[in-house]
């Protein structure tokens, strides 16, 4: 038996995160409420920024010392709802960084079902400190562009 990550993993440079679809993420229809990709996709980029690093300790802290209470919010998203999911699908989240600058990064992020796509999203998120938007710490950019880098190659 073959096992996923909880977190899902990085493959070349992307992020998959597998999710199964349940009855209460359908609607009466049968097929997944479509507010129920956000909740998906939402989950695809916290998973992925834990795997390239913003949980672990030492960058954490770096990243508190320079920017006390952040966060990422999502500032802007544009999504093509394009085929239904349905109960007992196993769907793949893809999360790939496209663009990393000032205070914030956009990632691409596709709802998959095998190679058929059902979902495409481009997602601006935004670093905020002190309830204000603020530039990305070095720490965690280098650590998106690290990831972004190897996505390209």
């Amino acid at each position: 038996m073959t096992s996923v990550p909880l977190d899902g993993e990085i493959r070349e440079g992307r992020h998959v995160y597998t999710v199964r679809v349940y009855y209460e993420d359908t609607d009466f229809t049968g097929i997944v409420y479509h507010a129920n990709y956000l909740r998906y996709m939402e989950r695809g980029r916290t998973n992925y920024l834990r795997l390239i690093g913003a949980d672990h300790r030492a960058l954490f802290e770096e990243t508190q010392r320079e920017a006390p209470g952040f966060a990422f919010v999502v500032r802007s998203m544009s999504i093509d709802f394009l085929r239904p999911a349905r109960m007992d699908d196993v769907l793949q989240i893809i999360t790939e960084p496209e663009e990393v600058k000032g205070a914030s990064t956009t990632v691409r992020q596709r709802v998959m079902r095998g190679d058929e796509l059902l979902v495409e999203a481009r997602v601006r998120v935004a670093f905020v400190s002190g309830g204000r938007a603020r530039p990305i710490p070095k720490p965690l950019r280098i650590a998106m562009r690290a990831d972004r880098d190897t996505a390209q190659t």
